[in-house]
């Protein structure tokens, strides 16, 4: 797993094997290829208010894939995806790193986020990166019926080097 992973805008010739990935990550609750369709109408022009990447590999394969929300000051992860022959190598550490960094660029003051109670390894990522719990919703992911556990990270201003210490500490 030497091979180079490039980052970039998801675009919409990437929802396909996004729909792939992400049925085989999420069976149970899966976007449909409306909802992203839905969502790259917002990743684009002056007054965007979303933002998604795909991870490639060498070849051009998708690897992984990340979105942001954003809305007044406050930005949404709302998703994070990667190959089961990718996870374990950095590469969701690197997607959210960029959903932060995009978050601080649209001028959100925090970034909110939420994850199964059951998906610990997620957990333990956004823990890494200044995510603290502040909640839980029941019942949010359907039909499964499972609990999402609320996720907060509060932005320090662009100029701060605090971030840097809270993302590679």
């Amino acid at each position: 797993m030497t091979r180079e992973i490039v980052l970039r805008a998801m675009r919409w010739w990437d929802i396909e094997p996004v729909l792939a990935l992400e049925a085989e990550l999420f069976p149970l609750d899966a976007w449909s290829e409306g909802m992203y369709w839905s969502e790259l109408a917002g990743a684009g022009g002056p007054h965007r208010t979303r933002g998604y990447l795909v991870a490639e590999d060498a070849d051009g394969k998708l690897a992984g894939y990340a979105g942001l929300a954003v809305a007044g000051g406050t930005g949404d992860v709302m998703t994070i995806g990667v190959t089961g022959a990718h996870q374990g190598t950095g590469l969701g550490g690197r997607l959210l790193g960029e959903l932060l960094a995009d978050a601080r660029r649209l001028g959100c003051r925090e970034v909110l986020l939420e994850v199964r109670v059951d998906n610990v390894r997620a957990q333990r990522l956004y823990e890494r990166f200044g995510f603290r719990r502040i909640g839980v919703r029941r019942g949010y992911y359907q039909p499964g019926n499972f609990d999402a556990l609320v996720m907060r990270r509060e932005l320090a201003p662009p100029e701060s080097d605090e971030e840097e210490t809270a993302e590679h500490g």
